[in-house]
């Protein structure tokens, strides 16, 4: 943990030492979602997904910041608990490619960790740039902190990989797929998001995503596989 800190007070001191130079001008963006569901009667079941995101673009600078919580019960009976914060900044270096730092905590009291984290520095490079078509590949070195259930940690060096594909299909249509590996000596964990974003009306849209997580090395008895399906109604600004 103590490393971890070391290395994002670094990397946000480098950043404000290279951001005194630009312009003030900026531009902030941001998205807030949340599906739920409440079933009485028979069964007695509640479900909650909520995600918030916020962007922040400068002339050469873009920082984002990522917050999502699940909580699902059944019958008063806690069935999944989950929260996992991001944050990452990338620096333009020119039209097609930047470097990027990024650190990442992960809670999930049924995957069979206590917690897991990352932090990481890459290059990235925007393989395709249209108007309706947009496609980031990514690669990383950084280190990776986890504590199992039972109290063991570990701590790993990762070579990270991911891929961002956005394909805007219509004015109120956009399919988004999210894929990241991250390789260490003991447990590669991959991420897969495809998500689906349809406008209601003005700032308001419905989301159907489907999240698929996998770590190689688990506990014995724990599914090395996580799924997750949600439908949220998201609100852009």
């Amino acid at each position: 943990m103590l490393n971890k800190l070391l290395l994002l007070s670094t990397l946000l001191s480098i950043s404000a030492v290279l951001q005194a130079a630009e312009p003030a001008n900026n531009k902030w963006s941001g998205e807030a979602e949340l599906g739920y569901l409440r079933t009485t009667g028979n069964t007695d079941t509640e479900s909650l997904h909520a995600k918030g995101k916020v962007v922040n673009e400068r002339e050469k600078w873009k920082h984002t910041a990522t917050l999502e919580v699940t909580n699902k019960s059944d019958n008063d009976i806690t069935t999944a608990k989950r929260w996992f914060l991001t944050g990452k900044s990338d620096y333009k270096l020119d039209e097609v490619s930047y470097l990027f730092a990024a650190v990442s905590y992960e809670n999930d009291d049924f995957s069979g960790y206590d917690y897991q984290a990352t932090e990481k520095v890459g290059y990235g490079y925007h393989v395709i740039r249209k108007e309706n078509l947009k496609l980031d590949l990514e690669a990383g070195v950084g280190a990776r902190q986890s504590e199992l259930n039972t109290g063991a940690s570990n701590s790993e060096a990762i070579v990270s990989g991911a891929g961002n594909l956005e394909w805007i299909i219509s004015k109120t249509s956009t399919f988004t797929q999210e894929l990241l590996v991250d390789i260490g000596d003991d447990n590669t964990v991959s991420r897969s998001v495809t998500s689906l974003k349809m406008l209601i009306v003005g700032n308001l849209s419905a989301k159907l995503s489907h999240t698929i997580k996998h770590n190689s090395d688990v506990p014995v008895g724990t599914d090395k596989t996580d799924t997750e399906s949600v439908v949220t109604l998201v609100y852009s600004f």
